[in-house]
């Protein structure tokens, strides 16, 4: 019987596969943690893993989690008695079991290991195709079966948490939510019951915070600068959750970096869409109201997550493949450098699309262009036209390899015929990669047959109903009602101050679209960055992505322009706004030929945007002006 009177402190080990392999004896060192939980699977990992499977039967796993993760710690996994749930399986998570169990025996440990599988639809495709999908973004039909690389559900908190009343030490499972993983250690260990949706949305809160590793402790944050001395000895996530939903997260003790009421907001709307719509198989949560206030150093308190039922459909991802792409990227320095770099491009785009029709092959089916570091006719990032120095990317997509071969010779042997301060740090010509695409679609949980293996050498059983928790559902498109943002009052002598003086931003992908999140440094400064920037001014700074052509052509809608590829959302609890931008990463994942394929860096553009505010508070606050030398 668990005892559920203290709250359960659960380390976040991992947040991609190739993350540091410091993060799980760090965590365990800390003394004072009983699961740890680590996530390893992005969408395109799925693609990678169905390779390496379809290569060799054995593989399809991150094989980190089995050699970095836990062979040299599993004596004190053990030890501890800390329980291990990973979605470390992949498309092949008995054949990660087989490798941990191997290991644990020739470590003469006694540890079991559980499998959770069945959200592999790769093999079933007469199950969606019965089903009849159609992407949840564009409406585009199912790709044909032969173009599949990988099909997987993801699964929720439900299935861990009967591993772990079956008596598992480690539960390996396929494609799950990220947060899953912290949730279920939650419903085993405090028995909450599958209708008490805010409990379940504030330990899904918890583990969305912790799932990405050092990003909850200063990683990719906006005051970078003020840690990077800390970074090398950065601190993984600890999220403590009591039995009434309470989450306080910290790091490890005596690590770097820093656990701050910032830190933990920006990793708050990482990835995220509609904040009041926040769709998990076991919970539909509301984030909007959530309250981050620093209760110590390194340690912030999350309270007022709300759940509003959970849907009915599982959420289904499919990645496809979709012709190749390929590219490379030159520095160009001295005088002129950015038209040297346009020029060029042009030249090499032109020769390359002569010799396609040479060897009578189709057209390139995108072409892309960057001069980072310059103003360019290609749409450059950093804006700057007498820059001696940028770096030029030049890309394309076509529907074979050869075609793309055709690109990269021209790339290189153009190069006796370019400008002058051409150069680059590389070593052999680049090759022709596949271009995996990315489909999303619902698939009924009733469809889906859930299997539990303990390991204990019985057959692996389907879970029931009972033990998958159907709670009563609700439409996956609920919605409840819509905060309204505070007016700005500005009245009076006024002065522009960048973004970033009055607010952290974070950005991350989902598929082909990209969110930016902008969390106001002070309450009050919220109504004027809110007056600011608005749907359409969201769009015309990132209208070399989207492609318009000006900013007439936008919508003046100052809440939601969807015609733009825009929304807004506000979060009133940390007073925060939350930018969905509608297909604008050229694809996403290695379907872009994007310098930034999942809008990493979107922030720190949106970040540079001039807001209105009062002279007033620019005095009150210490905020910089801009100076009219800064604005020309």
């Amino acid at each position: 019987m668990n005892d559920t009177s203290n709250p359960i402190r659960i380390g976040g080990a991992s947040g991609y596969w190739g993350d540091a392999a410091i993060a799980t004896p760090q965590l365990l060192a800390s003394g004072d943690i009983d699961y740890l939980v680590y996530d390893y699977l992005a969408e395109i990992t799925m693609s990678i893993l169905a390779r390496a499977r379809q290569a060799d039967p054995s593989l399809g796993y991150a094989t980190d989690f089995v050699s970095a993760a836990m062979k040299p710690n599993l004596a004190t996994i053990a030890a501890k008695g800390v329980k291990v749930i990973s979605n470390a399986g992949g498309i092949n998570p008995h054949a990660c079991a087989a490798a941990l169990r191997q290991l644990i025996a020739e470590a003469k440990l006694s540890l079991t290991v559980a499998v959770i599988s069945g959200d592999d639809l790769a093999e079933q495709m007469a199950l969606l195709q019965q089903q009849q999908p159609t992407e949840m973004f564009t409406g585009a039909a199912l790709p044909p079966p032969e173009r599949i690389a990988s099909a997987n559900a993801y699964l929720g908190a439900a299935p861990i948490a009967a591993a772990l009343a079956g008596g598992a030490d480690i539960v390996i499972t396929g494609r799950c939510v990220d947060s899953a993983v912290t949730l279920g250690a939650c419903l085993h260990h405090f028995g909450w019951q599958r209708d008490q949706f805010d409990l379940l949305a504030q330990a899904s809160l918890a583990g969305h915070i912790i799932e990405c590793g050092a990003q909850a402790c200063g990683g990719n944050f906006t005051d970078y600068l003020e840690l990077s001395e800390q970074m090398a000895q950065v601190g993984y996530p600890i999220a403590e959750i009591s039995a009434d939903g309470q989450v306080v997260i910290s790091k490890a003790a005596d690590s770097g970096g820093l656990v701050s009421v910032a830190t933990v907001a920006e990793q708050m709307l990482y990835e995220i869409g509609d904040p009041q719509c926040y769709l998990l198989p076991d919970v539909i949560c509301d984030f909007s109201e959530v309250v981050l206030s620093q209760q110590d150093n390194d340690q912030v308190r999350l309270t007022g997550a709300r759940g509003h039922g959970a849907p009915s459909d599982y959420k289904v991802s499919l990645t496809y493949a979709d012709g190749y792409r390929g590219g490379h990227v030159f520095t160009i320095y001295g005088q002129d450098a950015a038209a040297k770099a346009d020029k060029f491009a042009h030249s090499v785009l032109a020769r390359a699309s002569d010799m396609l029709k040479r060897y009578r092959l189709p057209p390139f089916t995108e072409t892309s262009v960057e001069v980072i570091g310059a103003d360019s006719q290609f749409g450059a990032a950093a804006p700057s036209v007498n820059a001696r120095e940028v770096d030029l990317k030049i890309a394309a997509r076509h529907p074979s390899g050869k075609g793309i071969g055709v690109l990269l010779k021209e790339l290189v042997g153009m190069a006796l015929s370019g400008p002058p301060g051409l150069t680059g740090f590389a070593g052999a010509r680049p090759k022709p990669s596949p271009v995996i695409k990315l489909f999303s679609c619902l698939l009924p949980k009733s469809a889906l047959a859930v299997q539990l293996d303990l390991g204990d050498g019985s057959q692996p059983r389907l879970l029931t109903d009972a033990e998958l928790g159907c709670p009563p559902s609700v439409a996956a498109t609920h919605r409840v009602a819509r905060h309204v943002i505070p007016t700005a009052n500005l009245d009076g002598d006024t002065v522009q101050v960048p973004l970033q003086q009055l607010a952290w931003g974070r950005s991350g992908d989902k598929g082909d679209n990209a969110n930016v999140g902008i969390i106001a440094r002070q309450p009050q400064f919220l109504p004027y960055i809110a007056a600011s920037l608005s749907c359409a001014n969201v769009a015309e700074r990132f209208r070399h992505f989207f492609g318009f052509a000006s900013a007439q052509e936008l919508s003046p809608d100052t809440a939601h322009a969807v015609n733009t590829g825009v929304e807004r959302f506000y979060l009133p609890g940390s007073h925060s706004l939350n930018f969905l931008l509608h297909q604008v990463l050229g694809g996403g994942g290695v379907a872009s030929l994007r310098v930034d394929p999942q809008g990493k860096g979107y922030a720190q553009l949106l970040l540079a945007e001039p807001i209105v505010v009062p002279a007033a508070v620019a005095q009150r606050f210490g905020l910089q002006p801009i100076t009219q030398e800064q604005k020309a």
